[in-house]
């Protein structure tokens, strides 16, 4: 007997695995999946610009990513004493100009190398809700505490959308013509737009993709459930965080976990699972940390380390091999 309704996933055409380079775009739902797969030591580049939520700032930072282009002071505006980017995420502001300038035009750099040979792109749609600037006319990425009287509010259309895709996936497409990309709705609720405004934005996010994933065909495009899951499988306030609206470990995990199974090959699979053994590993804390078992159990994953290392060169363990083998130099140590 079950006690909750499963969502189905069709099995995608096509697999992520440690071979394959994966950029991550949009929203802080975006941001847990991606650093779960930078934490397994996956090949991951994620938010160049910061966390992203509407469309429309998410296809502008694409094409700035194509164009490789290089921001300048004009592009920056001084607030309370930071330098900030109306494209960019509060990560890249700084007191300095010339160093908020620097980390943009450094991170583009080497986003626009990583884009051109990624294989895979999933972009996570927040809300269709979005900021336009009243002096520019483009909509912000972030409004930076900026007084919201400076900004014009409105809705995207599943039109205004596809419109917008349909275009930059072709553009995408004569760049890196093997991208597969993989849209996702995020299950975080925008309450401040208001419950059914909420859910009015959901549903326009969810026709557009649905319209750009039939167009462009399952080679190239798919969508991943991960709104439906949270909103079916997981349909219970103890998978939500304190806010009742973003979500809790216990959730970010099993939606990770339903992306991984119908996501990641196999073997990839498996290997992710050593290293989830193996991160685990450098947080125990023995009882008796000269006990001849904790010996073993150092060189048990140091020898785990190095055959990974022997069948898989690309993975970098430096770290975690510096680790054990600077327990067991303690330990030899304190044994001598």
């Amino acid at each position: 007997m079950s006690f909750f309704t499963e969502i189905e996933i069709p099995e995608f055409p096509w697999k992520m695995d440690y071979s394959k380079s994966m950029m991550f775009f949009g929203s802080c739902f975006s941001e847990n999946i991606g650093q779960k797969l930078l934490d397994l030591k996956f090949n991951v580049d994620m938010n160049p610009f910061g966390i992203l939520y509407n469309p429309e700032s998410i296809a502008n930072s694409l094409r700035i990513l194509l164009e490789k282009r290089i921001f300048t002071e004009d592009d920056l505006f001084n607030d309370q004493g930071l330098w900030n980017s109306f494209y960019h995420h509060s990560r890249f502001s700084d007191v300095d100009r010339e160093v908020a300038l620097g980390k943009i035009n450094n991170r583009i750099s080497l986003s626009h190398e990583f884009l051109k040979k990624a294989d895979f792109l999933v972009i996570t749609f927040g809300t269709a809700w979005v900021y336009e600037l009243k002096k520019t006319g483009r909509i912000v990425s972030n409004c930076h505490k900026v007084p919201a009287a400076e900004f014009k509010r409105f809705r995207l259309g599943v039109y205004e959308i596809t419109e917008v895709y349909r275009e930059l996936l072709m553009e995408l497409r004569k760049v890196s013509p093997d991208l597969k990309v993989i849209f996702t709705v995020s299950p975080i609720r925008h309450w401040k737009d208001g419950a059914v405004e909420n859910q009015v934005s959901k549903a326009t996010l969810l026709l557009a993709i649905d319209q750009l994933k039939t167009g462009f065909g399952s080679q190239a495009c798919a969508y991943f459930p991960s709104y439906e899951i949270m909103m079916d499988e997981l349909r219970d306030y103890r998978f939500y965080a304190e806010d009742m609206l973003h979500l809790s470990t216990v959730a970010t995990d099993y939606i990770f976990r339903r992306f991984s199974q119908s996501m990641i090959a196999g073997e990839s699979l498996t290997i992710s699972k050593k290293l989830v053994k193996i991160r685990k590993a450098l947080l125990h804390r023995p009882v008796n940390p000269g006990s001849v078992e904790y010996k073993k159990f150092l060189q048990s994953n140091l020898d785990e380390i190095n055959k990974l290392t022997f069948s898989f060169p690309n993975l970098n363990f430096r770290e975690e091999q510096a680790y054990f083998e600077h327990e067991l130099s303690a330990f030899q140590d304190t044994a001598n």
